[in-house]
């Protein structure tokens, strides 16, 4: 039924598959031990590496689910067909979360159970929400509906809305918008780009 909105290709082989799959848990291991290395830095101005990791404010940012929504729907819309996306995305967070877990608590001494307990419950909801954001790789109306609630949550996340005022919280977050704009919209970005190359 749903191949009405996009279909599936399975055209990789199965130690392809493994391969990829170990690529997206590595992935998620990385950034899982990088999030809490920064969460567990301080930062030094005066060194300058560490004075754009202030600057970019990266120690926040990665600390924030937007980011992490981010990659998920990277991944998802990628992948092959929907069960890699959802498979994919869940290993990606599996990694993340257990490092980041396990970083916590033999390198800075404290177990943060509770804080887990919803990252955990998240990454076992995130084969489902990559599922969803797979079938947004076509231009009919069920994948412009999917496009417009990606949009739309994103959207409340990057930006403070108010009966007077309009603001963001953090610039990475508006470039992060912008981003998925592109992601989500690229078949139609590239085709308007074609027509105005061929009108030229």
């Amino acid at each position: 039924m749903l191949n009405c909105i996009r279909q599936s290709r399975d055209n990789l082989y199965l130690p392809k598959k493994i391969i990829n799959s170990i690529l997206i848990i590595v992935l998620g291991i990385m950034l899982g031990i990088f999030s809490k290395w920064l969460d567990n830095m301080s930062i030094n101005d005066s060194i300058w590496w560490q004075n754009i990791l202030g600057v970019l404010d990266l120690r926040n940012i990665f600390s924030e689910i937007q980011i992490w929504i981010f990659f998920a729907l990277l991944i998802s819309i990628f992948s092959n067909n929907y069960k890699r996306a959802g498979i994919n995305v869940f290993l990606f967070f599996l990694g993340m979360n257990i490092s980041y877990h396990l970083y916590s608590i033999f390198i800075c001494g404290f177990n943060p159970k509770q804080y887990m307990k919803i990252w955990y419950f998240l990454t076992l909801l995130s084969p489902f929400a990559a599922i969803i954001c797979w079938y947004t790789n076509k231009n009919n109306f069920f994948a412009k509906i999917i496009k417009l609630i990606i949009l739309v949550i994103i959207f409340f996340m990057s930006f403070n809305i108010g009966m007077w005022y309009f603001d963001y919280y953090r610039l990475i977050y508006v470039i992060l918008f912008i981003a998925t704009i592109f992601i989500l919209y690229r078949n139609s970005i590239s085709k308007m780009i074609r027509k105005l190359k061929i009108k030229k």
